[in-house]
């Protein structure tokens, strides 16, 4: 994982980018993570190295990075609007989470209180309950922490990380 820096930050950011590194350092293959705000935007990734790459890829028109955070947050953004739409036609109540299991990995989306969403990759051995359970324990911590004006922060922040800063 890149560490991204969090100087200037407010302790809420620094406190939500502490938990993002915590989940992928203490959760066995753990291989990406994205936070969403609810209309699609990557708010905090544990790769911040790779955005810089995946925005040079499509400004080129190239496809972008495989697996890189701006990626995964599209996934994460559409599979969430998709089951979110699922669950009104079906009448079942607001989701949850979704895992989707692959032949070699995994992907979980668990949505946070605000609308946001959480989106974590893991590697095909991973134990899918420990990643849950861990996922489930970021969104109770972060979820009452993300504000209107923290979402606008850490989005300015990965901005400015993407551009070097350069407006």
């Amino acid at each position: 994982m890149t560490a991204p820096s969090t100087f200037g930050l407010s302790s809420e950011a620094r406190n939500l980018h502490w938990l993002l590194s915590n989940l992928v350092e203490e959760v066995p293959g753990i291989q990406s993570v994205a936070v969403v705000s609810s209309d699609g935007l990557l708010l905090l990734s544990s790769d911040p190295g790779r955005n810089a790459e995946a925005k040079e890829a499509v400004e080129a028109k190239r496809s972008g990075p495989r697996g890189s955070a701006a990626d995964l947050a599209t996934i994460v953004s559409g599979i969430g609007s998709l089951t979110i739409g699922a669950a009104k036609l079906m009448d079942s109540g607001p989701v949850k989470h979704t895992m989707v299991a692959m032949e070699e990995g995994s992907l979980f989306v668990m949505s946070i209180s605000d609308g946001s969403l959480l989106g974590v990759h893991g590697s095909a051995d991973c134990d899918m309950s420990v990643v849950a359970y861990h996922m489930a324990l970021f969104v109770g911590r972060a979820g009452h922490v993300l504000t209107p004006e923290l979402r606008s922060e850490l989005r300015k922040s990965l901005e400015d990380a993407t551009t070097g800063g350069a407006r």
